[in-house]
């Protein structure tokens, strides 16, 4: 019974992120979690003994599923037409953006190759970022097989620390069958993130929109869901053009 519960309120909680990310416009994202909860309260209506419950939770999920299905069709028309753009407003020491959140809903089985155009990957919290985007992709559900980098080099504090970081990253990656390549360039400044499925996102200070935690034992430390963000935005486009065209850096 216990087990019942917690499932129930697990869909609840999801159902309930789907509506609100709904109601903001952020359609990609409630989508994911429209079809995350239906999966969970299908599960709870399986294991449901109570006639009365059972009827309800079936009226709910013809409900969500009505709505993620318009969802969907609505994605799908703006992408074909090449006019997919969402905006979302990270305000100032908000939560809940970790890249797992940000990005999950633009990750699927087609995604196989990543470019990443961020002049700040220098600093040690910056490769540590630039690390725990890339174990983001590798956990799935993409095929990713490449992830291309382009970065400027660390000349005010020596090359070495920057160089080595990347270094042991790239050498990790490829241990999962993953190859990572890294070019330099000095004149960089745009950033933005590029997916092969037709993906790409700009987000104003890059991958670099945390705050440092308070302490090595402080809550958000560990999990960027915990921890206090900057004040940005993050624009999302889809191109169906780029899914058939390499992204070429022009250095």
């Amino acid at each position: 019974m216990s087990g019942l519960i917690g499932m129930e309120s697990s869909a609840t909680s999801v159902l309930r992120r789907a509506v609100d990310l709904d109601v903001s416009g952020r359609y990609q994202e409630s989508l994911v979690c429209y079809q995350e909860g239906i999966d969970l309260l299908i599960q709870v209506s399986k294991a449901t003994k109570d006639e009365a419950k059972k009827a309800h939770y079936r009226q709910k999920l013809l409900d969500y599923m009505d709505r993620a299905e318009k969802i969907k069709h609505q994605v799908l028309k703006e992408k074909e037409e090449g006019k997919y753009h969402k905006q979302i407003k990270i305000l100032e020491n908000s939560t809940g953006y970790s890249y797992e959140n940000l990005f999950k809903p633009y990750i699927n089985e087609m995604l196989t190759e990543v470019w990443v155009e961020d002049p700040y990957v220098r600093y040690v919290h910056q490769l540590y970022n630039f690390l725990r985007f890339c174990e983001m992709l590798i956990k799935g559900p993409s095929r990713v097989k490449k992830i291309n980098l382009l970065t400027s080099r660390d000349e005010e504090n020596g090359k070495d620390q920057q160089t080595g970081g990347l270094h042991e990253i790239k050498n990790s990656l490829f241990d999962y069958g993953v190859t990572l390549d890294v070019t330099f360039s000095n004149s960089i400044h745009d950033r933005e993130i590029r997916f092969n499925n037709g993906w790409m996102i700009k987000i104003g200070r890059g991958l670099d929109y945390f705050k440092k935690p308070q302490g090595r034992f402080c809550i958000g430390y560990c999990d960027y869901d915990l921890r206090p963000c900057y004040e940005t935005s993050v624009d999302i486009f889809h191109n169906n053009h780029t899914r058939k065209t390499r992204l070429m850096f022009l250095i």
